[in-house]
């Protein structure tokens, strides 16, 4: 998915991201197809039903309501950015809800 040395040892942390993508509206659909393709070996490797979001989800344990939560947090930057005149992109938003909120 991405040659970027920020995954190198981390095969999660892209999904995660890609996930926060996913839930906030983000997510490419090149992204999103690829995804699509590689649903059915998740599900195999972390369980779900057979969506690749839903595997990712029961990999890290998250409850049903995750997704709203996260674009509840993505509403509530975009209004801070928006107030201080500040561009949030939401590839930014997804690293940094996920060093936050899943990296040790």
């Amino acid at each position: 998915m991405t040659t970027d040395p920020r995954y190198d040892g981390q095969p999660l942390l892209r999904l995660l991201e890609l996930y926060v993508l996913w839930a906030i509206g983000e997510l490419s659909q090149e992204s999103e197809d690829g995804l699509k393709r590689i649903g059915p070996k998740l599900q195999s490797i972390y369980g779900g039903d057979g969506q690749w979001h839903d595997a990712i989800a029961r990999s890290m344990h998250m409850p049903e309501e995750m997704p709203a939560a996260i674009r509840d947090m993505w509403a509530r930057n975009l209004e801070i950015g928006r107030v201080n005149d500040v561009t949030l992109p939401p590839q930014k938003f997804a690293e940094m809800f996920v060093d936050e909120n899943f990296r040790n």
